[in-house]
Formats: C-alpha cells, sequence, structure tokens
C-alpha cells in the first residue's frame, strides 16, 4: 500500500462524563472516562451513542431530532453550554469533558428534565391564548422551540440565584402566544410587572 493509498489515522478520543443517579444518592457523583477512536464527521452525538452501544449501556443522556431542532442533547461541553449534535470532536481537544446542564432537574448523568422547568416558566406567565368570542389558529402559534434556549438557561447566571427569573425565553413565549390575538380575559394579567422578569414592566406588546 502507498503513502498515498493509506489509511487516515483517526485520534483517540478519552470523553469524561460527569455520572450521577439521584435515584441512589448513596453513590457520589463521579467523572468516568471512556476512550474511543474518532471517526470522521464524528459529532458528540454518535460519540456517546458509540459509547453506550460499546462501552456502557447505562449511560443517560437526551436526544429526539439528532439534527440540532429540538435542543434536546444540550449539555456542557468542556464547561460551556452546546448541542452534541451539533459539535464536531474534531473541532475539540483529545480530551473532552461533559456535564448536564445547570439550573435543570437532574434525571441521570447528562440527562436533564428541561420540560419541568418550560412547564413551570409558561405557568407563571400565563404564556396561552386568553380567546373570548374569536377562533384562534394555533397551527399558525405553534412553533418549534429554538434549539439554543436550553443551552440558554443553562449559561445564565441570574437563573441560578433566581429561580423564578425567566428571562428572554419568557419574553419569547409571551410574544409567540400573543402575536396574532390580543384578547385577554379578566382573569389573565394586567400590563404591569410581569413574574420572573426581574422587576421588568411591561405596558405593550408589539407584534408582528
Amino acid at each position: 500500500m502507498t503513502e498515498a493509498t493509506q489509511a487516515p489515522v483517526h485520534r483517540q478520543l478519552t470523553i469524561n462524563v460527569l455520572r450521577y443517579e439521584p435515584r441512589t444518592p448513596e453513590r457520589p457523583a463521579r467523572m468516568e472516562a471512556f476512550r474511543i477512536e474518532e471517526a470522521d464527521g464524528m459529532t458528540l452525538y454518535i460519540a456517546l451513542n458509540e459509547i453506550r452501544e460499546t462501552l456502557d449501556p447505562s449511560l443517560n443522556f437526551d436526544f429526539v431530532c439528532r439534527a440540532g431542532i429540538c435542543g434536546s442533547c444540550g449539555m456542557l461541553i468542556n464547561g460551556r453550554p452546546g448541542l452534541a449534535c451539533r459539535t464536531l470532536t474534531k473541532d475539540l481537544g483529545p480530551n473532552i469533558n461533559l456535564a448536564p446542564l445547570p439550573a435543570f432537574e437532574l434525571i441521570s448523568d447528562l440527562s436533564v428534565n428541561t420540560g419541568k422547568w418550560m412547564r413551570g416558566m409558561s405557568e407563571r406567565l400565563q404564556t396561552w391564548i386568553h380567546a373570548r368570542q374569536q377562533e384562534v389558529d394555533l397551527c399558525r402559534l405553534e412553533e418549534r422551540m429554538d434549539p439554543a434556549v436550553g443551552c440558554c438557561i443553562g449559561a445564565c447566571g441570574t437563573v441560578q440565584m433566581r429561580k423564578d427569573f425567566v428571562g428572554a425565553v419568557g419574553l419569547n413565549k409571551i410574544a409567540a402566544s400573543r402575536r396574532s390575538i390580543f384578547v385577554v380575559s379578566k382573569s389573565a394579567w394586567t400590563p404591569g410587572e410581569v413574574p420572573g422578569l426581574g422587576g421588568l414592566f411591561v405596558s405593550i406588546i408589539l407584534m408582528r
């Protein structure tokens, strides 16, 4: 085999994962190292799947779309929030540290309950349609969540200090739920301070 036709030499990656199972608190959190061979075009999602399929089937992490749309695979990658399915291992060093996103309830290992946080935020802000004598096209109002939402919350220091803070996510939810209709029942919030927005006052919402 000539030098030109030799197979490329791939790096050996060491992926360090923060492991913890809340249902067995007697076992402390720990970093566990997994060593795999890097492949062409490998993402962290592919690497984690390889670890689960070949090394440790008990490893927990979240994914749904695998295309950077749903945001489910958000995690701390070398200390910074990011999406596993969008992060190429070639853009990282040979030693990679992974941890779950903070601010969210931990399910296990890298898996967190973002849905619980989002539901609580929606209930505090009442981000649903308060319709009165008018039909609402829910299909027009329903949009996918920005895949960076979980990473944004995970990186926000204010969220760590104030559990009632919803920030830009809350404003986006308000805007989405009132984009096409602004019919508010008597039971809905009146213009004034919006709970969870750190004292921000809102008197009018501009809609597209």
